[in-house]
């Protein structure tokens, strides 16, 4: 894929991640954007997603079949429950050569399938996993790559200002090291959550912050709590959908997935209704 031409890249979703990504993209000349995304259909929340588009340059497409045409590279940033469906329906209009390059929070078995789907079009698929919050590192943020076009996709996304790291030539490893990762962080997010809201009720915020700070005296406790109370605020629907990834993929190693539901739920409950 080498060329003087900038790069075409597609996005399937414009939230967070899409929008993060297209802001340090456009910042050079060395790529092109057209983004599709569900809420595009919605007059209700449109103008504003249209507008986000036109301030970084992006151009909204009307489907994603229109975003990807011409396309080197289409990047599927939607949310992990959705991440199959979104594949499914590439194989219909992606093009042989075509990488597709899938960043979802979903299960190792997800990506899989997913793959499956691509690779029927003669695209290629490649799993990523993101490996930290994306809203200050945006296209810096590690990312595990993984399948048999992951070295080539790193050389390409790298180039443009990504930081891939290709981990296996198969598909899953990558999407298992992701989510084995966010059991423990999106789980001691949950507990923080329950443990901050009822010291505040018995009003012990300072022993048990303190009690825990000589356990672990390099991390302030009430800054954390603080911190990712604000996360599952904001986060915690996307994060509840990730880890039920997560608990599904226990399942099927066999283990029991209950504490991992248990903590999805907990994301999904503190979430902010917006």
């Amino acid at each position: 894929m080498a060329s003087d031409k900038p790069i075409a890249i597609a996005l399937i979703g414009f939230g967070e991640v899409g929008q993060r990504f297209s802001t340090d993209l456009m910042v050079g000349d060395d790529a092109v954007i057209a983004a599709y995304d569900i809420v595009f259909d919605d007059p209700a929340q449109a103008p504003e997603r249209l507008a986000k588009a036109d301030r970084l340059g992006v151009r909204p497409a009307a489907s994603a079949a229109a975003a990807c045409k011409n396309a080197g590279v289409v990047i599927s940033a939607v949310t992990a429950d959705a991440a199959e469906g979104v594949a499914e329906a590439a194989r219909h209009y992606l093009t042989p050569g075509q990488i597709f390059f899938d960043v979802n929070s979903a299960a190792p078995s997800t990506k899989q399938r997913a793959a499956r789907h691509v690779e029927a079009s003669g695209a290629h698929y490649v799993e990523g996993a993101v490996m930290g919050p994306v809203r200050v590192p945006g296209i810096a943020v590690p990312i595990l790559a993984g399948g048999p076009a992951a070295e080539e996709t790193s050389i390409v996304l790298n180039s443009l200002g990504f930081n891939l790291t290709p981990v296996a030539a198969e598909y899953g490893k990558a999407s298992a090291i992701k989510l084995c990762r966010s059991i423990v962080i999106k789980g001691l997010e949950a507990l923080l959550v329950d443990c901050a809201a009822a010291v505040r009720s018995a009003g012990i915020d300072r022993e048990v912050y303190g009690s825990l700070a000589e356990t672990f005296p390099s991390i302030d406790w009430a800054q954390l709590a603080d911190a990712m109370a604000d996360r599952v605020a904001t986060h915690g629907v996307r994060r509840s959908a990730e880890m039920r990834e997560a608990a599904d993929m226990l399942s099927e190693m066999g283990l029991d997935a209950s504490l991992v539901r248990a903590v999805a739920d907990a994301q999904a409950r503190g979430a902010r209704n917006t």
